[in-house]
């Protein structure tokens, strides 16, 4: 399979490896034993290189299946060490772009609710904070625009719980445009519009801090709010 032709390599040394993750590819093997994007990039490198037996690539965060844009990887056990640390301390930033299905929102906000995951149905919902499998879930959002009942939130994440910004929206009664999980009226067949635009991190060997965009698709409902995102 030729790697490069369908993912978009956005920067690669021998510390890092930062790609735009297409949709509806897992990140990494799921029941569906679908072809997933971790194995993909190994394989990748593996032929790239030349590279007999196993090749090392950390999985250091995730975005859910459906959702597209920037994610990293490490090419080292240090690399992923030292990255992951950052996603504990808060000190890698990730910004994403959503559409909601709704313009009552407040112009900006903090969300913060307390989330429990269903592993069986692979479902999240909101809980109280005394619940003892709660888990915090913190972001923040700004409202960019406001088009045919839709608002275009630009959204980063102070924790990365599962399906958190989807169920969070959604919680709120603004939920995401084609989420097919949680919106109580999906669009049929429509892609959810929560894109993964930027990354900022700090080099785990150089220490230099650095940031990948990615743009959202140029589709709709995406297209509404070209100017708003830029």
């Amino acid at each position: 399979m030729d790697v490069g032709s369908m993912i978009n390599i956005l920067f690669e040394d021998n510390h890092l490896l930062v790609v735009e993750k297409p949709v509806n590819i897992p990140i990494q093997e799921d029941d569906s034993k679908d072809k997933d994007l971790l194995t993909l990039l190994k394989d990748d490198l593996k032929v790239r290189y030349d590279k007999p037996g196993n090749v090392y690539l950390g999985l250091v965060h995730r975005l859910d299946r459906p959702v597209g844009g920037v994610v990293v990887f490490a090419k080292t056990s240090k690399a992923a060490s030292r990255l992951s640390e950052q996603v504990r301390t808060h000190a890698f930033k990730k910004i994403y772009h959503a559409i909601l299905c709704t313009t009552n929102l407040p112009s900006e906000g903090k969300l913060i609710d307390y989330l429990i995951k269903d592993e069986k149905k692979n479902m999240v919902q909101v809980t109280n904070e005394k619940n003892p499998k709660g888990k915090k879930a913190i972001l923040r959002y700004t409202i960019l625009s406001k088009k045919e009942d839709l608002s275009c939130a630009k959204i980063e994440l102070e924790t990365g719980r599962s399906h958190q910004i989807r169920v969070q929206f959604a919680s709120r009664k603004a939920p995401l445009w084609a989420d097919q999980r949680y919106n109580p009226h999906p669009k049929e067949n429509g892609q959810i519009a929560l894109w993964a635009t930027s990354l900022t991190l700090i080099h785990p060997v150089t220490k230099e801090e650095m940031t990948f965009i990615s743009n959202p698709p140029s589709t709709y409902p995406w297209s509404l709010f070209k100017e708003a995102i830029k």
